[in-house]
């Protein structure tokens, strides 16, 4: 797994980080205090989660006077998805083999 996917898996295993995420998707950007207002967390701890999928590179915030505003960016999403795909192809071979092997030496139809 290459280190981009392990950041990636690593920012969703928040589910606070993937509940903004799901925020993000559904508006396109905002905020932290935006953020702060509807989920039982400070704004600091938005921002730290923002900061975080930022670092990711799962959200990318730009300035706008006080604030930063961020939107998402599906770039690593993608590459987390196809090495779930490639994963999960190889376990599905390999699951084959094995059933082809019980079938044909243990007489297990």
């Amino acid at each position: 797994m290459s280190q981009d996917v392990g950041s990636t898996f690593a920012a969703l295993a928040d589910p606070t980080r993937r509940h903004v995420m799901a925020l993000l998707a559904d508006r396109g950007s905002g905020t932290a205090t935006e953020f702060a207002r509807e989920l039982p967390v400070t704004r600091q701890a938005i921002a730290k989660h923002l900061a975080a999928l930022d670092e990711a590179g799962l959200a990318a915030g730009r300035r706008e006077g006080r604030e930063t505003r961020y939107r998402l960016t599906p770039e690593p999403l993608q590459e987390a998805v196809a090495w779930m795909a490639s994963v999960g192809a190889e376990w599905d071979e390999r699951l084959a083999r094995l059933q082809g092997y019980v079938r044909d030496n243990l007489n297990v139809p």
